[in-house]
């Protein structure tokens, strides 16, 4: 899809919404048509509907209605999900599924699936993992409450008996979500924010309690503006979309002072490629590749609701990197139309900074057209992105009796430098203390604990990382016992070209580097260097050493050689 196309404005000129205070609410004001960036979003829903409605389970099938998943397993979510699709569509005039009978039949079948699917105490399974849950249920009312809204509004005829239908079904899950518990910080507002839509559409003072129940325990968020899960593909912006949701519906503008502080972190964590940082998660997107498409919705309601020029920006940046993603937060955008008016002028992002840290255990350094993270507490302890190319990861490790694996547990900021520790001990062990030997001579019952250690050897590894030369430079010093087997390991990204490497003769994937290398993807190059190659330096081609973690399935450049081992590679 042409990405030009989403960042165009409607020639319709729009009525303008007056900004208020930042503690009000604005006002939903109808505009006369929505404007193009929305339209395409509508476009693209009904595209990715009709995909969706392959997946669907006939009236003759197991499971009448529901919506199969890749393994072919009929579920709630799926089924949920192509109920929102679909009140969507119908809902809007720009649709190719406008008020159209057929969707309207597959809606009702699929609403018949989800109360068949739905337990005696209103919650729903998540087949994957969880049943009879509250939150997974909170997830799928979250968003069906204001799908029930589109629907209704839609002028559809014949839709009052699904409707019907609909209400049952939301109804018997408020019932669960007034009582039920939860798993994870972010669950407590899942339920919280589906009991505010609830309350929306049918007020009951169980909900609003209930809500109050989990706000009592306050907000998870720390000094640096990170949600406890430090999940920044995923659970940080819901949270950030929830808080709003909750901060709306029962008119307490105080939550939204904890959207707008992670959303000011947020800014530097991106990448200069609109990437996010990902590597401190503590969740399932730990180190993966995303964008920031699920922030989209909350930029775009505080830019305006503040009048906030760098929110402006950063939806700009997600409609230039990520625009075709948010169409999964279409019902969100639909159901305020608020969000249609123009954004407010763009004020400059931060692209030169040092920003540390401390409670997600990272420093991220970004100069324009290159960045950098250090992390603590994973393996991986730094990443450089310089556009399209991107080190995954360095990592070192040494077979020093199994547990070489360098990690630290904090990064110490030394002048303009961050210095890496890691210490380790490897004893022996003596004989066991003979008046404490059990007589069936079982080893379980002589713990290591209880005998005297000896020839305690010792490995230090520090790791001091600092700017150098338009990038980074990363100086590795590990000593205490000698002639250990070391591995410095360069982890890249998939899909580019090395130059001056040499391919590792037995492993694949795998390459030695001597002198200094580059690697580059789309026209992006990272040089990198130098390997070991001066006089006496002791060189071997074991990549993957005892007690090290697997290699990745990446293309991984390895510098080697022995303790004491003093090397410096230079990225830029």
């Amino acid at each position: 899809m042409d990405r030009r196309k989403f960042v165009r404005t409607s020639a319709v000129a729009l009525c303008a919404v007056p900004m208020l205070p930042a503690t009000a609410f604005p006002a939903v004001v109808p505009l006369p048509v929505k404007p193009g960036w929305l339209r395409d979003l509508i476009h693209l829903n009904d595209q990715q509907l009709k995909s969706i409605q392959a997946y669907r389970v006939g009236e003759a099938g197991a499971f009448p209605g529901a919506i199969t998943d890749g393994d072919d397993i009929p579920n709630p979510q799926s089924t949920a999900d192509f109920v929102r699709r679909a009140a969507c569509a119908i809902s809007c005039p720009e649709s190719s599924f406008y008020q159209s009978a057929g969707l309207l039949r597959q809606i009702d079948s699929a609403l018949g699936y989800l109360l068949k699917a739905q337990h005696a105490d209103g919650t729903l399974d998540l087949p994957a993992t969880n049943f009879h849950s509250t939150p997974d249920t909170g997830f799928i009312v979250k968003r069906l409450v204001p799908a029930y809204t589109l629907l209704e509004q839609s002028g559809t005829p014949e839709r009052e008996a699904v409707l019907a239908t609909f209400k049952t079904f939301l109804l018997r899950a408020g019932e669960a979500l007034t009582v039920g518990g939860i798993h994870t910080p972010n669950h407590r507002w899942v339920v919280s924010a589906a009991l505010t839509k609830l309350n929306e559409r049918w007020p009951d003072s169980n909900y609003v309690n209930r809500i109050n129940r989990w706000l009592a325990e306050h907000i998870d968020m720390d000094s640096d503006g990170q949600y406890n899960e430090r999940s920044t593909l995923i659970y940080s912006p819901l949270t950030n979309r929830l808080l709003i949701t909750i901060a709306k519906g029962l008119q307490k503008p105080e939550l939204l002072e904890y959207v707008r502080r992670n959303l000011a972190m947020t800014m530097y964590y991106v990448h200069p490629n609109g990437e996010v940082v990902s590597e401190a998660s503590g969740r399932q997107d730990k180190a993966l590749v995303g964008t920031l498409e699920g922030y989209y919705f909350p930029y775009r309601y505080l830019a305006i609701h503040d009048n906030n020029g760098e929110m402006a920006a950063m939806c700009r940046l997600i409609e230039k990197t990520a625009m075709p993603k948010t169409v999964y937060l279409l019902d969100y955008l639909l159901e305020d139309p608020t969000l249609w008016q123009e954004l407010p002028a763009s004020r400059p992002l931060p692209t030169s900074y040092v920003k540390t840290y401390p409670h997600s255990g990272l420093v991220r350094i970004r100069r324009d057209t290159w960045d950098g993270t250090i992390l603590s507490a994973s393996p991986v302890w730094l990443t450089f992105h310089k556009g399209d190319a991107v080190l995954q990861g360095m990592r070192v490790a040494s077979s020093f009796f199994g547990k070489g694996q360098f990690q630290t547990g904090k990064i110490d900021q030394q002048g303009d430098s961050w210095v890496l520790t890691q210490a380790l001990d490897g004893p022996y062990y003596q004989p066991y203390p003979p008046d404490q030997i059990p007589a069936d001579g079982d080893w379980e019952k002589m713990p290591r604990t209880n005998r005297e250690q000896s020839e305690v050897q010792t490995l230090q590894t520090t790791v001091t990382i600092s700017e150098q030369n338009n990038g980074l430079q990363a100086r590795i010093t590990i000593a205490g016992t000698d002639g250990v087997p070391v591995a410095l390991e360069l982890i890249f990204r998939p899909g580019g070209t090395f130059t001056g490497v040499t391919a590792h003769p037995t492993r694949a994937n795998s390459y030695l580097l001597s002198g200094r290398g580059s690697y580059t993807v789309k026209g992006d190059t990272i040089t990198f260097g130098p390997g070991q190659d001066g006089p006496g330096q002791a060189v071997h081609k074991n990549v993957q050493l005892r007690g090290a973690l697997p290699a990745m399935d990446a293309p991984s450049v390895y510098i080697t050689g022995f303790t004491p081992f003093d090397h410096t590679i230079s990225l830029s």
